[in-house]
């Protein structure tokens, strides 16, 4: 399309795009495509999009769905009521969480990244004040931006075992912020959920009226004991959870997560999202209740599959020269770089480069990331053992 701005006053876009730009994966992506297009054969460990498909009742429910007249229209924003209902029993079953409100406590999410977005919008005007973790997800921080709100990130550290400073978190100005974003387990670290830590959250946010969203979507992989940050006592008051079907239950593409909260967070985050979606297609709803009814074992099917993806990226780790705490949790594995590396970006570039793999550099979940690489475990392990093949060959 040709176009000419000779004659027409200048178009500028909103000034929100100044503090946004596409994100990291979208741009790295459209790289490794072109490199592939040419013939380049790149191992791609980076994104944790599950390989591995739904369950089989998920996809027959949905088929079945699709298949009758009178499934096709608009869907009410707040979800399919058995929806609803599937997912209060999950949070009964797998976290122990009982008494949810399927009517007023859970709202149906076109995923969680959609959901950051919204839990933003609803809580945050121009200049308020929001807490992020770094390194954490990016969304966090480009969905506060979008929001107009102003960032203030609480550094985890190694040194801390990647909890949350809570004596520097004092020390930050309290009554200008809001919202804090955590995630346990958390991405990209893989560090575990604490009690401890759920319980001062809980604390934290009480005494200074700041609203804590735990997004939790990995408590489900390589996880024994799955947790809420709704076990904690007072949590119903200042807490939002968010989870997701995409990690836990092979679903990423169908968009289905969950925001569970007291019955007022949860009418003011409809009001935002029913102005922005008109709900999600009925096939895919029936789809999630049946993937919502899985027993135990198909969990403990799926973990032991990444469990033995996780021993291959962890001599992944030590073929590259990095070094990695033991007992991560989610899709991914964290390690350290080795100190002659100049940075994590640098570092991954050359392996991409040499070994013809793509792993995720820290810098892009924050500075406290910058020394620090990200292996995914969604991958077959022929494919991983390649990959560690290719590294080992090109560290020669």
């Amino acid at each position: 399309m040709r176009t000419t701005m000779s004659n027409i006053k200048t178009i500028r876009p909103a000034d929100r795009l100044g503090s946004v730009s596409e994100y990291y994966f979208s741009r790295k992506l459209k790289e490794i495509a072109a490199l592939n297009a040419a013939g380049a054969d790149i191992i791609s460990l980076g994104i944790g999009g599950p390989d591995l498909p739904p369950p089989a009742a998920a996809v027959s429910a949905a088929v079945k769905c699709l298949e009758r007249p009178d499934t096709h229209g608009y869907q009410m924003t707040v979800g399919l009521p058995g929806l609803r209902r599937a997912f209060a029993s999950w949070y009964e079953r797998v976290y122990g969480i009982a008494g949810l409100d399927p009517d007023t406590e859970i709202l149906p999410l076109i995923g969680s990244k959609e959901g950051v977005l919204n839990i933003a919008l609803t809580f945050l005007n121009p200049g308020d004040g929001v807490m992020v973790p770094n390194p954490g997800y990016p969304t966090y921080t480009s969905a506060s931006r979008i929001a107009l709100a102003e960032v203030f990130s609480y550094e985890l550290s190694p040194e801390n075992d990647w909890q949350p400073d809570f004596e520097a978190l004092e020390r930050m100005p309290l009554e200008r912020i809001k919202l804090m974003w955590v995630n346990y387990p958390h991405m990209p670290t893989g560090t575990p959920a604490r009690r401890e830590t759920f319980e001062r959250l809980v604390d934290f946010g009480r005494r200074h009226g700041i609203v804590i969203v735990n997004d939790n979507p990995y408590s489900m992989i390589l996880n024994p004991e799955p947790m809420s940050i709704f076990s904690v006592e007072g949590a119903g008051d200042i807490a939002i959870e968010m989870n997701s079907l995409s990690k836990c239950l092979n679903m990423a593409g169908w968009r289905v997560g969950v925001a569970v909260a007291n019955a007022r967070f949860i009418k003011w985050i409809l009001s935002i999202k029913s102005n922005i979606d008109s709900g999600q297609p009925r096939a895919v709803m029936e789809g999630a209740v049946a993937a919502l009814a899985q027993p135990a074992q198909w969990y403990a099917g799926l973990n032991d599959r990444y469990a033995e993806r996780q021993r291959i990226a962890a001599d992944i780790m030590h073929a590259l020269g990095c070094e990695f705490r033991e007992g991560q949790q989610g899709l991914f594995l964290w390690g350290r770089i080795p100190e002659s590396e100049t940075n994590a970006e640098a570092f991954a570039d050359k392996v991409l480069a040499g070994a013809r793999v793509f792993i995720t550099p820290g810098f892009i979940f924050g500075s406290a990331g910058d020394r620090y690489v990200r292996v995914s475990l969604c991958a077959r392990p022929e494919k991983l053992n390649e990959a560690l093949e290719r590294i080992k060959r090109w560290k020669i």
